[in-house]
């Protein structure tokens, strides 16, 4: 890429995106191309066919995509797997319509079986049964990272594929309703300290509730003075990736890796996507207590082992990228003290 080539950041609003747009502006590159979704809807087709027939991309960076943690991916599963199938097959399609020399498509670490050997290679696609509470978004992103195989398969198509880790930053999604879990664990036990230091004011800011709509917004995600509730055991194992880190191994794929460096030599091309992580876990009661300790929060951390815990563990085999020539720089620790830095600033606590 030149730092005046056309470069179209889908979805830079958004956690990885936002992340995107901010190192490529780093970097020098200053044409590049964003909209918000009022202004392009990514799901219809026409609106995507004028986009790129009037901007026509050089480049192109799809990191938008319906997100959301368990409970949301479960509830809304019809939404999910539409709304992804739509935004992944306009894009690409209209990319490859319109002459883009390189596509960029970001997928998700969900895409890989459940029960998948650790670390999780590339070669584990598709080889077993999904987690079943988001299978949906999985069964999306494996389309959209296919599609991209088979455009540069079929047509030559420079299109690739990254498959991050579970991610979190400064932009992240706070909404419990809907949030993952490094995010909603952030929020809840925030606001549990605040209750504990007797902040009822700040809450209130904080949530944008008073009176019994605040009490029952609380009871209903387990916030107290005393303690804060979560889901699942806390046994699960989740690898975490600063979405600074995934934006510049973005920016390294696109300016520095083509197809032809993963397609490999096999006659049968399969699994050509690229896995992007940290390289360790932690278990989320791990997680909790890491945060617990950031934030300074000094009650009990409960378990609600009735709720699902989702896949046991989710480590990526990041070997291919980093064989490519990236590794990751931000450790959790100072990641997610950053992060919450940033949500005081932002969202108004105390």
């Amino acid at each position: 890429m030149q730092t005046d080539s056309r470069i179209f950041v889908a979805g830079h609003r958004g956690l990885v995106g936002s992340s995107i747009l901010r190192v490529l502006q780093e970097r020098g590159y200053s044409n590049l191309l964003t909209k918000t979704h009022q202004e392009l809807d990514l799901s219809d087709f026409g609106a995507v066919e004028r986009f790129f027939s009037s901007h026509k991309p050089e480049y192109v960076i799809l990191a938008a995509a319906k997100v959301g943690g368990i409970a949301a991916n479960n509830e809304y599963r019809a939404d999910f797997i539409y709304e992804n199938l739509a935004i992944q097959n306009n894009v690409i399609f209209h990319a490859h319509k319109h002459n883009a020399k390189k596509l960029l498509f970001l997928g998700s670490s969900c895409i890989y079986p459940k029960n998948a050997p650790q670390p999780i290679t590339e070669s584990s696609l598709l080889t077993s049964e999904l987690e079943y509470t988001n299978e949906p978004y999985a069964i999306a992103k494996i389309a959209g990272l296919k599609m991209c195989e088979s455009f540069a398969l079929q047509y030559g198509c420079n299109f690739l594929s990254v498959m991050p880790t579970n991610l979190y930053g400064d932009n992240d999604n706070f909404n419990l309703h809907t949030s993952h879990v490094l995010p909603a664990l952030l929020r809840k036990i925030h606001l549990a300290k605040l209750l504990a230091q007797g902040e009822y004011e700040s809450v209130q800011r904080d949530v944008g509730l008073s009176g019994s709509e605040l009490e029952e917004f609380l009871a209903r995600f387990g916030i107290s003075a005393q303690s804060v509730q979560i889901w699942g055991s806390g046994k699960p194992r989740r690898e975490f990736l600063h979405a600074l880190d995934m934006a510049r191994a973005c920016v390294y794929v696109m300016e520095h890796i083509d197809f032809e460096n993963v397609r490999g030599s096999a006659a049968e091309v399969r699994n050509t996507h690229i896995n992007i992580g940290y390289g360790s876990d932690v278990s989320i009661a791990e997680l909790a207590q890491m945060i617990k300790t950031i934030v300074g929060f000094e009650g009990e951390l409960v378990f609600d082992s009735t709720k699902p815990d989702g896949t046991y563990q989710k480590l990526m085999d990041s070997s291919k990228i980093q064989a490519l020539g990236w590794q990751p720089t931000i450790d959790l620790e100072s990641g997610i003290a950053s992060v919450y830095a940033h949500y005081l600033k932002s969202y108004g606590g105390k």
